[in-house]
């Protein structure tokens, strides 16, 4: 007798067992799907506005080409990438893209600084010092446009990184109502951008949600 109601008592947890398990991987299922849904539609929706350097300097207006900051090794040297975005933005205003460098990257403490370092670049490039300006607290990406819309009172602009991080980069720009145009700076192979890659379809899933909320920066 004792049996029989154990083995009736456990077909319900069972049951709910089995339930609570298929729908978890629905709910997975879901999440990736979702994912890479966004993904598409951040890169479909922006890959229109990613030109060459040539196409960039025939726009008109722009306000500035921004240059987005990454790496910088401990000597204080740009990373390859941050030395290849730094020399496309010079290149566009060398080209008349624009008739100003924002730099934008990280220096929220002691030790680390993108921005100055992205700055000395340009100008040993032969870019004069009024024509570069500096965003010490371009955190992010997202931080990076919202800056240049509400700090810098950019509204048309040109922004230079990797292909790959150019689509949420525009997706961002433009969900904050600038009308910005994206120029790759792809001018190596580069190590490890196997990783970047896939952790960058997360991160625009992430800046999609970001671009609705549209929260304060930092600073």
């Amino acid at each position: 007798m004792n049996i029989l109601v154990e083995t009736q008592e456990r077909r319900p947890m069972k049951t709910w067992l089995k339930r609570i398990a298929a729908g978890t991987l629905v709910l997975a299922v879901l999440c990736v799907v979702g994912v890479f849904s966004i993904d598409a539609h951040v890169r479909n929706s922006t890959a229109e506005r990613i030109l060459t350097t040539q196409e960039a300097a025939t726009l008109s207006s722009v306000d500035c080409v921004l240059v987005l900051g990454c790496g910088v090794n401990p000597d204080g040297q740009p990373s390859p990438m941050l030395a290849d975005r730094v020399t496309q933005g010079v290149n566009l205003y060398q080209s008349h893209a624009a008739p100003k460098l924002l730099m934008s990257g990280d220096h929220g403490r002691e030790g680390y600084d993108e921005v100055n370092t992205m700055r000395t670049v340009a100008v040993e490039a032969g870019v004069p010092v009024g024509d570069v300006f500096m965003d010490h607290a371009g955190f992010s990406t997202y931080e990076s446009m919202y800056r240049a819309r509400n700090v810098f009172g950019a509204k048309r602009i040109i922004v230079v990184s990797q292909e790959y991080h150019l689509y949420r980069a525009l997706y961002i720009a433009n969900a904050l109502g600038l009308d910005a145009y994206g120029v790759a700076a792809d001018l190596r192979p580069y190590a490890n951008q196997a990783p970047r890659d896939q952790r960058e379809v997360l991160a625009r899933s992430k800046d999609f949600v970001t671009s609705i909320l549209q929260s304060q920066p930092t600073y």
